[in-house]
């Protein structure tokens, strides 16, 4: 999963650089180059997930390393934004693999709370790539060239699948395997669409995974235009994420003493407060102080840190018996609605941060009427179950 990040985060500090080599007319199309490798890893869970439930996990993260590999060199050697575009978004489909099947691989293994934890685990070595890669990706960029970013991407993808061949051992045993046929896709969707609540942290997860990609796509341009913090953004990114890892470690703790819908609801209702405080108070004003700004930003990505593994977790609960398909669906309707989320608001964030804290908090009321639904249709199941009983 630490690939993925990667190959997001350290091509940050390249972005105007690549956009210059590749013609782009506008600054807010280099946000393409972030935000389309996510519309891949959107749309290869579709592929992947289901064909691992009946061939196995193991061989699918293979499969996805080599496209990965191939799409690599394309960006490499892009002259267009066009190009360069395709690149990303196969890029994306690769990573989709790894990415999706480590979270299937979990659900074989371990369920509830528990589940919840070794995902928290997970995440945070998920999060201690961006800590590092804005700072990797600039210090090659200052001694090599851009192309460079994608070779070492490459280098650690190849690292990453010997290790993962040599340690990692088959979690679908043969006897769990569903053979494939042309209508798993469609009887996976039917049996997702039986849990109400798969659906609905599946839907909470696509508002919070949008609300940081327009964070992810627009940093650049945030702290190196608007604050003029070019030589220091690397180093901003890594405090930020770090803000995100220490959630994301404290979760493996207390999601086992409160769980994860009490800790979901808490971070959740954290989350739009905090947006709510910084439009109250910078409304039709300039940008805050760098200082004001990363403390908002830091407390934002503290409650983000608790809702990532959660989400996941509460919504892969219910599917283990179709643990691949799950897994790929959830994560393609999450990514899918992230992609136009962020896409729309971060060509309003041109010269003052208020339009990405406008949109935190609209993706925060929306998740949490989705929330109060689930709780009240949870409430009306226990009741109606008692009456029965």
């Amino acid at each position: 999963m630490s690939i993925v990040a990667l190959a997001i985060d350290a091509l940050l500090p390249a972005l105007e650089t690549i956009g210059i080599a590749i013609g782009t007319r506008e600054p807010a199309d280099n946000q393409l180059l972030i935000t389309m490798i996510f519309l891949g890893l959107g749309i290869g869970p579709l592929i992947f997930g289901p064909i691992s439930d009946s061939l196995g996990r193991k061989p699918i993260v293979y499969m996805g390393f080599l496209l990965f590999v191939i799409a690599s060199f394309i960006c490499v050697f892009s002259k267009s934004i066009e190009m360069m575009v395709i690149g990303r978004i196969l890029q994306g489909v690769g990573l989709s693999a790894p990415r999706t099947i480590a979270i299937a691989m979990i659900r074989d293994i371990y369920e509830g709370d528990y589940m919840a934890r070794i995902m928290s685990f997970i995440t945070v070595v998920f999060i201690l790539v961006p800590i590092i890669a804005p700072a990797l990706g600039k210090f090659i960029l200052d001694r090599y060239n851009w192309q460079s970013i994608f070779y070492i991407q490459l280098v650690f993808s190849v690292l990453v699948s010997i290790w993962f061949w040599k340690r990692q051992d088959e979690t679908l045993e043969i006897s769990k395997r569903i053979k494939f046929t042309p209508h798993i896709f469609k009887d996976g969707v039917i049996e997702l669409m039986k849990h109400k609540t798969t659906m609905g942290y599946t839907l909470i997860s696509g508002f919070i995974v949008g609300s940081f990609m327009v964070y992810l796509s627009t940093s650049q341009q945030i702290f190196e235009q608007q604050y003029h913090l070019k030589d220091e953004f690397p180093y901003i990114f890594a405090l930020l994420a770090i803000s995100i890892g220490t959630a994301t470690f404290l979760n493996g703790t207390l999601v086992l003493k409160y769980g994860m819908e009490k800790l979901v609801t808490t971070s959740l209702l954290a989350f739009l407060g905090i947006s709510l405080l910084y439009i109250v108070l910078y409304y039709k004003a300039s940008n805050p102080s760098i200082v004001v700004l990363l403390l908002f930003f830091g407390m934002q990505f503290f409650a983000i840190g608790f809702l990532f593994g959660n989400l996941r977790a509460l919504a892969m609960q219910p599917i283990g018996h179709i643990a691949g398909i799950g897994a790929a669906i959830t994560g393609f309707v999450s990514t899918i609605m992230a992609v136009p989320i962020s896409t729309y608001i971060g060509k309003f964030v041109i010269s003052t941060t208020l339009p990405l804290f406008i949109g935190f908090l609209i993706c925060s009321i929306l998740s949490m009427g989705i929330l109060v639904y689930l709780k009240m249709a949870a409430k009306n199941a226990r009741r109606i179950e008692s009456r029965l009983n």
